[in-house]
């Protein structure tokens, strides 16, 4: 079984940045050679992908965020972080970090962290 702590999250003025992270444990789980993600779920919304990086890096952005998020990770620590600058109200949200097996994603939800953009 594999466990995500998210952490980072705040209140924060629109412009301003946030940068989150997503820890990654359990024992048969090897992090370096995992697809990573990073999803949201706003007040009253469906959760939504926000980004997503490939064990070699590679990394894929919903448009909402393209520009303004940037998604990394550090093997070393088997974490994955999300730079969100620009932030934005409708960033508000509770942010998840997931895994998925081939193309499809295993929904391991940790608690979350929320992210709260006042205008």
């Amino acid at each position: 079984q594999v466990q995500f702590v998210e952490s980072g999250g705040g209140l924060v003025q629109a412009g301003g940045s946030l940068r989150l992270s997503c820890a990654a444990s359990g024992s048969t789980f090897t992090f370096n050679i995992e697809v990573m993600g990073w999803f949201r779920q706003g007040p009253g919304k469906q959760r939504e992908w926000v980004a997503t990086i490939g064990s070699g890096g590679d990394p894929y952005y919903a448009n909402f965020v393209k520009g303004r998020f940037t998604i990394s990770r550090d093997n070393a620590k088997n974490t994955v972080y999300l730079q969100m600058n620009s932030l934005k109200p409708d960033d508000t949200a509770v942010y998840y970090c997931d895994t998925a097996k081939s193309g499809a994603w295993l929904h391991y939800w940790g608690q979350g962290t929320q992210v709260t953009v006042s205008s």
